[in-house]
């Protein structure tokens, strides 16, 4: 994420109706997924940790963190750990929930970051991932973003299986954003266009683009629709872990101290 992007995302996140409509169908997902209260919670790339409070209602919520100005701003910064996920972290017990919201599509090797989630998950465990969907949707804001791909339903569907991770279902959202983004890729295919950073819309259209997209959400998943601008998806394991060092059975009392359109 480019430096003028990661300084606005705070104001972007809580105010723009993308972000807005994006944090209420993860919640809403983990609501149907049956997710109730306990355990342990695990944001991967967790930013600031402002998906902590909305998390906070399914269990003890922590984060880990890769960059370290983005972690220091947090008012959570003491639950977010500094680092890589891979396997130098090694936590003192398991995950009722890991979440890797945006995450994958910056990686180089994403199949292993996966995988790892899935060994650090408790039996009952699960996983939710959100990625950006569909190549041909691939516009400037991608290079913005740093992406390395965007995902198809299939795709995605490869990479969990070879990570040890069984799909519990896996779905596109923003249904209507992908036509928008159809659009802008044909335009930036006539007109070179540098990407830049968005910003909030007048409070009436934001408002109106954050219910409009609830409303789709709401109506529209019930169908197998076959694209959308972003996939979301939840599994749990479906392979034994691999060896770990050993577990404690109580939490630590301590912890570590240290998205997109």
């Amino acid at each position: 994420m480019e430096e003028a992007y990661r300084k606005s995302y705070r104001e972007l996140y809580f105010g723009h109706w993308w972000w807005r409509a994006r944090e209420e169908i993860i919640v809403d997902a983990l609501r149907q997924a049956g997710l109730t209260r306990g355990g342990h919670i695990l944001d991967v790339g967790c930013g600031g940790g402002l998906l902590f409070p909305r998390l906070a209602e399914f269990g003890e919520v922590e984060g880990i963190e890769a960059d370290t100005d983005s972690a220091h701003e947090s008012s959570s910064s003491n639950k977010i750990h500094i680092g890589t996920f891979d396997q130098s972290f090694k936590p003192p017990y398991r995950y009722e929930l890991i979440l890797l919201l945006d995450v994958l599509e910056h990686l180089p090797d994403p199949e292993a970051v996966l995988a790892h989630a899935v060994d650090l998950l408790t039996p009952s465990g699960l996983v939710m991932v959100t990625l950006p969907a569909l190549n041909s949707l691939w516009t400037t804001h991608d290079d913005l973003n740093q992406h390395l791909r965007r995902y198809s339903k299939a795709s995605f569907g490869k990479l969990a299986q070879l990570a040890g991770l069984n799909l519990r279902y896996s779905r596109y959202i923003f249904y209507w954003l992908a036509l928008g983004k159809l659009m802008v890729r044909a335009k930036e295919g006539i007109v070179s266009t540098k990407p830049t950073p968005p910003g909030i819309p007048p409070r009436l259209i934001n408002e109106t683009l954050y219910r409009a997209c609830l409303w789709e959400d709401a109506i529209l998943r019930r169908f197998p629709i076959p694209f959308g601008n972003s996939l979301i998806a939840i599994g749990e394991r479906a392979r034994p872990p691999r060896r770990v060092d050993s577990f404690e059975t109580t939490p630590s009392a301590r912890v570590s101290s240290p998205g997109t359109i």
